[in-house]
């Protein structure tokens, strides 16, 4: 066949085609990740109106569009949809980012168990992580401190069926904290922790409009020196849980924490959950 120097027939395609392909429709629906054509913006769906739609971005920031043409899904052109489905639409995935099962009862607790530090340790879990505990049909406990977390193991009586994970705050080598976390090894128990002084401190500073959390002074109570600093009051314990509650009512999903907490507890989930037979 002769070689034909000017390329085929441009008439003989379809020419007019867009580069990236022409548009499609997408049925917008919670935790779909669009992006703005015009401008970059990148979110998830966080919220759908009869008219228009919520995007968030990981920075928290959040705007609202219009159905239509004008955004990208995976680097291609789409439309953005109403969705045909009636009725309120149910969250896709759980606060802390697996897929939600919609209907599903609470299994029956397990006599596997993780134990956190404290009240506010427990509550943080329990937003997060709350319905993946509760499909898996984990019960999440507070110590109250660890100073007496070998007795509570001993108690407890751990073994292949009876495991016991354990959370802890500010478990670095050579604290205290690590010692203990060392008397208590066992095959059966778990013990693991962010190098945080608090569980505050797993929250992201961003989302209480800071760059960083503020350095406590040696000597000056954690708690009340972070209310200090943020102009909260902090004259009794009362003062501390409303600050407690400020924070939490900050969280939303696993995307507001630091990967230093997130990674441990789904760590200590995937311990108490795993039966003999996976090991």
């Amino acid at each position: 066949m002769a070689h034909d120097p000017y390329g085929s027939d441009v008439l003989a395609t379809d020419w007019r085609k867009p580069k990236l392909g022409r548009t499609t429709d997408v049925e917008v629906e919670l935790d779909l990740v669009l992006e703005d054509a015009t401008d970059g913006f990148v979110g998830a769906v966080v919220k759908i109106e009869r008219d228009l739609f919520v995007l968030e971005d990981r920075h928290g920031k959040r705007r609202t569009f219009p159905y239509g043409p004008g955004f990208w899904l995976d680097g291609k052109p789409v439309a953005a949809r109403k969705p045909t489905q009636q009725g309120p639409t149910k969250p896709a995935r759980t606060a802390s980012g697996s897929v939600a099962v919609h209907g599903a009862k609470a299994r029956v607790a397990r006599a596997s168990r993780i134990y956190v530090e404290g009240r506010h340790d427990a509550e943080l879990v329990e937003k997060v992580w709350g319905d993946d505990l509760r499909i898996e049909g984990v019960a999440v406990e507070y110590l109250e401190g660890v100073d007496d977390l070998a007795a509570i193991a001993r108690e407890f009586s751990p073994g292949p069926n009876r495991k016991l994970g354990v959370l802890v705050d500010h478990l670095v080598e050579g604290s205290k904290e690590s010692r203990i976390a060392a008397a208590v090894k066992n095959p059966h128990v778990l013990v693991v922790g962010h190098p945080y002084i608090d569980i505050w401190q797993a929250v992201r500073p961003e989302r209480l409009g800071l760059k960083e959390w503020p350095t406590i002074p040696r000597g000056t109570s954690w708690k009340h020196g972070i209310c200090a600093a943020f102009g909260w009051p902090h004259a009794d314990q009362a003062d501390v849980a409303q600050a407690w509650k400020r924070i939490l009512g900050a969280v939303r999903d696993y995307r507001d924490l630091d990967p230093a907490l997130l990674g441990r507890v789904e760590e200590l989930i995937d311990f108490v959950t795993a039966t003999p037979d996976d090991q």
